[in-house]
């Protein structure tokens, strides 16, 4: 079984014409519109932004489900950045939380 550890062996599975395929495989399979999108009552397609296929069970922690159409899921860049947890929010803690407020 193939390890996805490190950033070079990652780099190498998401160029390759398997994972190509089978990306493709789930945004046919998701109508290339944001699960979560849908879920909340919008619509979000290819037109609207950029969409990215994440993996459900993470690679590096179940490196054999990485090539399972059924752990993949069709998300917008917001979701996906939403779901990885990227956009940086509560990485520093508010020096200032337990100051007085006047």
């Amino acid at each position: 079984m193939t390890e996805y550890k490190t950033k070079e062996q990652k780099s190498k599975f998401y160029k390759s014409r398997s994972w190509e395929s089978l990306r493709l495989k789930a945004l046919e399979r998701d109508n290339y519109e944001c699960v979560w999108c849908r879920d909340e009552g919008k619509v979000t397609t290819k037109e609207h932004v950029t969409l990215e296929v994440d993996h459900i069970a993470e690679i590096e922690t179940n490196p054999e489900l990485a090539e399972e159409l059924n752990n993949l899921r069709t998300l917008c860049k917001h979701h996906h950045n939403l779901r990885h947890n990227r956009f940086g929010f509560n990485k520093m803690p508010n020096k200032w939380a337990k100051d007085e407020r006047w």
